[in-house]
């Protein structure tokens, strides 16, 4: 549990210097590089937190340490944090559009990947979920592609309906949610709108074929 812990409070950390560069215009992962210049630095990345494990684990000891009278406000903080990226994602992306020009209002929208993480079907907890969720706000033209997960079981869990073929047509923006290996190799640009935007969230495409990332 403290492990797990640890690394939640970790990513949090950059998922919050993630915000503060995006703000500035900075990308994150060139400041994550450079700082990885210095060998004692602990390199980490921002991301989505799900999966049954760094997700869940730390609320086993934030209960027990308040029933001790203890509030572990860093443990806490970092849960809520982490909690609210998939929404963070969708916000970032329908900015993205914005400055692109790009219709947001019943958009046509494609999201890769479902799963808590990479080239596994494990779909407990993930976040990929709640960007859709912030996205519905805006267009029900949603959909999401994952080859590895299981669509009865997406379905049952989370009521929501994903393909695990290509997809045809055009989208006014594509998220890059998990980097599945089998997404390397797409091309992206071809499925895009005119004025449509790629968000990365992974990092895990080519620079040049993105407009933002986390």
């Amino acid at each position: 549990i403290i492990e797990n812990s640890q690394r939640d409070v970790n990513i949090a950390f950059m998922n919050e210097l993630a915000k503060i560069f995006n703000a500035m215009g900075i990308d994150t992962r060139d400041v994550i590089e450079a700082a990885s210049s210095k060998w004692n630095f602990i390199k980490m990345s921002p991301g989505l937190v799900g999966g049954h494990c760094i997700s869940v684990d730390p609320y086993y000891l934030i209960q027990k340490a308040q029933v001790y009278g203890v509030l572990p406000r860093i443990m806490h903080n970092a849960r809520h944090l982490n909690d609210g990226m998939g929404a963070y994602v969708a916000e970032q992306t329908v900015k993205c559009m914005n400055k692109k020009g790009a219709v947001v209002k019943d958009a046509n929208l494609l999201i890769l990947g479902v799963t808590f993480k990479e080239n596994c079907p494990d779909t407990r907890n993930t976040k990929v979920v709640d960007i859709c969720h912030t996205l519905l706000e805006y267009t029900n033209n949603i959909t999401v592609f994952d080859p590895w997960a299981d669509p009865a079981q997406v379905k049952h869990e989370y009521d929501l309906d994903i393909v695990t073929e290509v997809p045809g047509g055009k989208y006014d923006a594509v998220i890059l949610a998990v980097a599945h290996e089998a997404f390397r190799s797409g091309d992206v640009k071809n499925l895009l709108s005119e004025n449509g935007v790629v968000y990365d969230v992974k990092g895990f495409l080519d620079r040049e074929l993105v407009d933002a990332r986390l």
